[in-house]
This record gives C-alpha cells, sequence and structure tokens, in this order.
C-alpha cells in the first residue's frame, strides 16, 4: 500500500514537473509588419511561430478591406460609386456604425467623410506646405457624417463625398487580431499598432503591461508618463506624430472636420484606456478636437473609457478613473 502511494506521489510530482516545464518553454515571439501605414509589430509568449505569422497575414487582409487607396476595397468602391449602394462586408458595415455613433455623441468632432480635406494635407513626405485656402474650404464643405447610409450591409454615399477609415480601422484591426490570437490559444501577448497597443491578458508573471505615453516635448520612445494595460486597449493621438512647422506654427494631422484645418487648441495629445481599440481610435481624435473640457465631458459619457489629457504646456488632465492606471512618471 505503502509503494501504491508512494507511486501515485512521484507521479503527480512528475505531472507537476512537465507542466511547469511546458510553462518555462513558452517563447516570447515577435512578428513585425507594415500595413495602413503603419509598423506593426504582434509579441506572444507562444510555442507556435506561425500563429503570429498567420495574424500578421490578416492585418495584411483587413488592409485589402479598409484601405483608402487600394483599388478593389469596400472603401475604394463605396469613394467611387457616384452615390450608388455598395455591397461592403460586415466588418466594413460595423466600424461604418460604430463611428456614426461617436460621429453623432462628439457633434462631428470625429468624422469618416473627412477625406476630401485630409486628402490636402502632406504629412509624410517632409515637405511642408499648406494646402489652397479656398479650395479646403470647399472640400470641408463636402464633409458630413449624417448623409453616410448603413442599412444591413448595404452603404450609400452621397456622390462627391469620400470616407477615410484611418482614424478608427487600426483599432478595429486590433480587436480583431487580438480575438483572432486569443481563439488560437494565445493567453499573454502585447500588439502595436502605432499609436494602438492592445494587450492579451496580463504578462506571464501575473502582472500589468506597461505602456509608455510620448513626452510631447522628446523624441520618439522617451515617455512622459506610463500607463498599466490590464489586457485592454491604450491609445494615444498626438500634434507630434505626423507635421510640419510654419512660422512657428505646428500643422498636424489631427483636423478639425468643419474646417479641414490642424485644430490649434490646448491640446498636445489625448490617451485613451478602453476595452475596445476602435472606440479608443475614434475617441482620442474626437476628444482631441473638442478641447480638453469637452472632450473630457465625452469621455465621461462612455462607460469603460478613461482618458489622459497633455496640454501644450505640459498639464496633465484625467478622467475620473485614468489616473488609476498611470504607475509612473
Amino acid at each position: 500500500m505503502r509503494r501504491k502511494i508512494l507511486c501515485y506521489l512521484m507521479a503527480a510530482a512528475l505531472l507537476l514537473c512537465g507542466g511547469c516545464s511546458a510553462e518555462k518553454e513558452l517563447q516570447k515571439l515577435s512578428e513585425v509588419g507594415f500595413y495602413l501605414d503603419t509598423v506593426i509589430t504582434l509579441t506572444a509568449y507562444t510555442e507556435d511561430e506561425q500563429i503570429l505569422k498567420d495574424a500578421m497575414e490578416e492585418c495584411g487582409r483587413y488592409e485589402q478591406m479598409l484601405s483608402r487607396t487600394i483599388e478593389g476595397s469596400d472603401v475604394w468602391r463605396i469613394n467611387h460609386a457616384d452615390g450608388e449602394p455598395v455591397e461592403v462586408s460586415e466588418d466594413t458595415a460595423a466600424i461604418l456604425r460604430c463611428a456614426a455613433e461617436i460621429s453623432r455623441k462628439s457633434a462631428g468632432a470625429f468624422d469618416i467623410t473627412i477625406a476630401p480635406a485630409s486628402m490636402m494635407w502632406d504629412f509624410t513626405s517632409g515637405k511642408a506646405e499648406l494646402p489652397d485656402a479656398e479650395a479646403l474650404a470647399a472640400a470641408a464643405e463636402l464633409v458630413d457624417y449624417s448623409k453616410v447610409q448603413v442599412e444591413g450591409n448595404t452603404v450609400t454615399l452621397p456622390k462627391g463625398m469620400m470616407i477615410d477609415l484611418g482614424g478608427i480601422a487600426k483599432g478595429y484591426i486590433a480587436d480583431r487580431i487580438k480575438e483572432y490570437m486569443k481563439e488560437r490559444g494565445i493567453e499573454h501577448a502585447i500588439l502595436s499598432f502605432g499609436g494602438n497597443i492592445v494587450a492579451i491578458g496580463k504578462k506571464p508573471d501575473g502582472t500589468d503591461w506597461k505602456v509608455g505615453i510620448q513626452d510631447i516635448d522628446k523624441p520618439t520612445g522617451e515617455y512622459m508618463l506610463v500607463a498599466a494595460n490590464k489586457g485592454g486597449s491604450t491609445v494615444t493621438s498626438g500634434i507630434y506624430e505626423r507635421g510640419f512647422e510654419i512660422d512657428g506654427v505646428r500643422y498636424h494631422h489631427l483636423l478639425n472636420p468643419k474646417t479641414g484645418w490642424p485644430e490649434q487648441n490646448e491640446l498636445a495629445s489625448v490617451t485613451i484606456l478602453s476595452d475596445s481599440s476602435m472606440d479608443g481610435d475614434a475617441l482620442a481624435t474626437a476628444a482631441f478636437i473638442l478641447g480638453r473640457e469637452k472632450g473630457l465631458e465625452l469621455i465621461e459619457s462612455f462607460p469603460g473609457a478613461e482618458a489622459v489629457f497633455i496640454d501644450r504646456n505640459r498639464q496633465v488632465t484625467y478622467s475620473s478613473g485614468a489616473q488609476e492606471y498611470i504607475i509612473g512618471v
């Protein structure tokens, strides 16, 4: 009897050790790609490198669907339909419905029909050139989210108008890639989509992920604050990301939909802490355009979303629950 008990104990010990060994075999693997004009880095603790490769291929599939410039994409077909209805994927329809909700709640501070105005700006070539003011004003007249009609998967956009999902698509893709990787068995991962950081679970040791909030006055990678990510989304939009200066004025990519010009208010960046990166993506833009006071009201109206506002003078303002996430300065 004692021998049987000893055998059972030894077997249990071997099983426990085997479990520990398997846990130790999990490697920290990464895959890097470039989609939607963004460097994407997927980092996960796994033994299966193929999961990361497949997830990156999914990013490419979504880009083919959602890019404004790729001929045949859902967005391209909507923009070239001359006002006729277009059948799109469920993914595209879901993004359009979310965009419409945030546009309504922000009184148009976020607007995917910004494309006619945003196309007149070049923030990536390194040239510091302003668009023609009259032409930009005419383009801004074509911006009106309320004219986008979505019925099921059918989208109708008035002739002459154009949409651009650049302010929300990355967040949607980040959310979908997160779910894809979870379905493939990933339990610990951190996914970087430029200004969108999404986590799966916590670190293998049970601690929160740490996400730096860029210092508005220093080179990329130097942080002003550090926020905890407990398995959700951290999204930052700031005037330092893409833009140029002329005569001491910073012209950046965060355009006011009503004017087509970069919004010149007191803010330098807005960080959204939320479960959904799609929501965070659009809310970061909307809150920035609205400014600190009205932007804060917007964020407080979204359950589960928190925000960190950084003014150009480095003053920091938190939404009601945001400071709980800040773990370093």
